[in-house]
């Protein structure tokens, strides 16, 4: 059938990218045909529903409108979507069997047709619906004289059941509209997991009003009230999102032990945690009215987060106020508890009952597994993808994060490249269903509500792509391409990811011209994997986190322009890369004639040397460049500059550096110069 459908209208059918695709989709639909042709958008542009909408089909199309007017300017006359019988011949016609539940395993697929004359979209649920608008408005594009849809069809489904985005609002709080913002960026890349990490140990960010002096004593009066939880989860829902609630126990249990010390593990006097880092203060599992409490707790709030899962968290318990109370270890020796891990999975059995009574499926980090845990208890792999595999294997399902840390800074590239399984994973087909799909990571320990969208987004949208599309759609430098588009199209729904870093920067230099300072945060990049905070003992929760590091983004463009140039250079496939690797050269050296025009201020004066080291051995590498040498004399002063721009300032580090040494070690070599970058010595 679908041979016959491609003769007719004279389509070719692509699983994989094509050579002649400009398309900015992300994530890659799972099958997609292209056709010759276009739909034009214009002003009598209408959307026809065919049966009665819900509230999640008439909140889609109206914000696909108000959105695809915005972008393409023009004055659509009908902003809201009809019932079929209403109109004729609509623009785009939506079909759909059923409101789709919120739930795993729920059927997200969809079909989207785009023809001259009609757009049609079909899904089983509605939930379909909304991804196929997302899709639909990635197709935007247009020429000199209008904006147009392609023609096109796509045929659609998600790889995985369980692609999420955890957000930590313990370390530093996010007001609603942060949270907002981030499930309309969700929805756009196909994410249908929020997981919301709602205490720690520097906050119990939940009005509680069994237990008040839970939220009176451990938030600082930053909590969500039911209310407020309501409106989010809804909000979610709107957007065919689920909302998975974590309260950490029995570790990162600080701020639940400030209002009741008398379920600690250790009697001493309880304040938040204002440092971020592993503490020791633990709920004592040995203790009843722990478990009454725990009770309370989550027979108030388990109506409230109406989905199956409830997440316990269970990480990072190393028990040492277990080991010290003389009560516990005397329960251990009673009831035949050998270790401190068969302790946690005492406590958590416990624990699961009273979410079982609630209706709840207990979820918790890698921690929690024990082999005698029910087998509907999700395990959530951060550690590695060895605890997920061994699950997996013996029956629970699980979900990954370990490689999607976006809190540790590291690059898209490394992100899009983890594969949550390998080809050798040793599972049964039906053993493989137990991996239920992803999950980023936001801890928030170094993020206020100013920065914390430029940590997820928008590598988190590469990360969406991993979990929704095909195992072959691994294209790097493609991903890059598209993500760029998809970074603007993020800031257009609200995220504010590339906008703050300038708010940033006008207050770091007092409202002066922050043109040399954009500059070097396309160079410079933060320190990753928490030598930033190393210990965790530099910064406190209410610290400034509006440094020049907080500017910065864990790609920095320019750097990752002049890497690929580098490399196209040393490889001789490119002979234009030489000159374009002198003209950044030159605009790093030029850059520092700017910085140096600013009236200075402390931090200002604390970035300076980030300028002046760059311009300096920028200047030399533009001499080797262009005499294809290196001179003896020069060798003592380029490694000194080296040495400089290679040591870490203001909690950034130079994202070039490492192209930088492959341009010096080419020249050294061939010049039969023996150098070591690291070491003072050198033979001719």
């Amino acid at each position: 059938m679908k041979k016959i459908i491609l003769i007719v209208i004279g389509l070719v059918s692509f699983s994989c990218f094509s050579q002649s695709n400009n398309l900015n989709l992300m994530p890659w639909p799972q099958e997609i045909v292209f056709g010759n042709s276009n739909y034009t958008i214009e002003p009598n542009f209408t959307i026809a529903v065919n049966q009665e909408t819900n509230k999640r089909i008439d909140n889609a199309t109206t914000k696909f409108l108000k959105r695809l007017s915005g972008r393409t300017g023009v004055f659509i006359e009908q902003g809201f979507a009809y019932k079929n019988s209403e109109i004729e011949n609509p623009s785009l016609e939506i079909n759909f069997k059923r409101i789709g539940k919120l739930k795993l395993n729920e059927d997200e697929s969809y079909q989207l047709k785009v023809s001259k004359d009609k757009i049609s979209i079909n899904a089983s649920t509605d939930i379909g619906v909304i991804y196929a608008l997302e899709t639909l408005l990635q197709l935007v594009t247009n020429n000199e004289s209008a904006y147009f849809f392609p023609e096109i069809i796509i045929n659609d489904a998600p790889r995985f059941p369980w692609r999420g985005l955890m957000m930590d609002v313990a370390r530093h709080y996010q007001p609603l509209d942060v949270i907002k913002r981030n499930l309309d960026a969700m929805a756009s890349v196909k994410l249908n997991v929020f997981h919301w990490h709602l205490t720690d140990d520097q906050g119990f960010r939940v009005e509680i009003n069994s237990r008040p002096k839970l939220h009176q004593l451990g938030s600082d009066g930053q909590y969500y009230t039911h209310d407020q939880i309501k409106e989010v989860v809804q909000y979610a829902s709107d957007l065919g999102i689920r909302v998975v609630p974590e309260f950490d126990i029995p570790g990162h249990a600080t701020s639940w032990l400030v209002a009741y010390p008398e379920i600690a593990s250790k009697d001493t006097i309880y304040e938040i945690e204002r440092y971020s880092g592993i503490f020791n203060p633990t709920l004592d599992p040995t203790n009843d009215e722990t478990y009454e409490i725990l009770n309370d707790v989550i027979t108030e709030i388990s109506p409230l987060f109406p989905d199956n899962y409830f997440h316990i968290g269970g990480d990072e318990n190393e028990g040492k106020h277990w080991d010290e109370n003389k009560k516990i270890q005397a329960f251990k020796i009673q009831h035949g508890i050998k270790n401190n891990h068969e302790l946690q999975a005492y406590f958590n059995i416990r624990v699961q009952k009273i979410l079982e009574d609630n209706g709840k499926t207990m979820m918790g980090w890698d921690e929690i597994f024990q082999p005698g845990l029910p087998k509907d208890v999700v395990i959530h792999s951060w550690r590695g993808t060895e605890a997920m595999l061994k699950a997996a294997k013996l029956g629970y399902k699980t979900v990954l994060s370990k490689g999607y840390y976006i809190d540790l800074l590291e690059s898209v590239r490394l992100h899009y490249t983890n594969e949550p399984f390998t080809d050798n994973h040793g599972l049964t087909d039906e053993e493989l269903k137990n991996i239920l799909g992803g999950e980023a990571t936001m801890w928030s320990e170094l993020v206020t509500p100013i920065t914390i969208d430029s940590r997820i987004w928008p590598r988190t949208a590469a990360i969406a792509e991993r979990l929704w599309s095909n195992k072959a759609i691994n294209d790097v430098d493609n991903m890059f391409k598209r993500l760029e588009v998809i970074s603007s199209r993020l800031e257009e729904l609200g995220i504010t990811h590339i906008r703050n870093r300038d708010v940033i920067l006008r207050n770091i230099s007092n409202h002066q011209n922050i043109e040399a300072l954009i500059k070097l945060t396309k160079v410079y990049e933060p320190l990753k994997i928490y030598t930033r905070n190393k210990g965790g003992k530099k910064y406190k929760t209410y610290s400034p986190f509006t440094l020049f590091a907080d500017a910065c983004t864990a790609d920095a463009s320019d750097a990752i322009i002049f890497n690929n140039l580098t490399k196209k250079y040393l490889s001789g496939k490119d002979a234009n890369s030489k000159k374009e690797l002198i003209s950044i050269l030159n605009k790093w050296v030029e850059n520092d004639v700017l910085f140096t025009q600013l009236k200075i201020n402390p931090i200002l004066k604390n970035i300076a040397p980030l300028s002046k080291n760059l311009a300096e051995i920028s200047q030399s590498l533009i001499s080797i460049l262009i005499s294809e040498k290196i001179k003896t004399s020069q060798y003592k002063i380029l490694k000194n500059q080296y040495l400089e721009i290679k040591k870490p300032l203001a909690d950034v580090e130079f994202a070039s550096l490492n192209s930088f040494k492959l341009i010096i070690e080419y020249y050294s070599q061939k010049n039969n110069l023996q150098i070591d970058l690291n070491n003072s010595s050198i033979q001719q």
